[in-house]
């Protein structure tokens, strides 16, 4: 079953930077390393801060949009509830033995995700 994440990334700076995505593990990838120019390369958002899940693409897109309409003070309510710390949820991602350093040709990028102990959660949509 193919799943949708919406996420948020932050710079150290705390400039927020929501998106949605079918492959979060490749897209904070790319985020990270600034392969796609625009506004995350150019304000260095790296930190991948909050994401939730879905199976149904619509509702992603549709919540995507919700959150950027959001006030800042919302969506940062929205991390802290999850992160408290701030922390890069990505930070173990790229450094496992077991993980090919380029999750941009890999297909177990979900199947990793749905292993993983983390603070994503499936959308439950306000």
């Amino acid at each position: 079953m193919k799943q949708y994440y919406v996420y948020i990334m932050s710079s150290k700076t705390r400039t927020l930077y929501i998106g949605v995505t079918n492959n979060l593990e490749r897209r904070v990838y790319q985020h990270k390393n600034k392969l796609v120019e625009g506004f995350t390369a150019r304000y260095d958002l790296t930190q991948l801060v909050w994401y939730a899940a879905t199976n149904d693409v619509r509702e992603a897109i549709g919540y995507e949009k919700r959150l950027k309409g959001w006030t800042r003070a919302k969506k940062v309510a929205l991390i802290e509830e999850m992160n408290p710390e701030w922390e890069d949820l990505s930070l173990a991602w790229y450094t496992e033995p077991q993980l090919n350093t380029n999750p941009c040709h890999s297909e177990r990028s979900e199947e990793s995700l749905r292993g993983r102990k983390s603070p994503g959660k499936s959308l439950l949509l306000p």
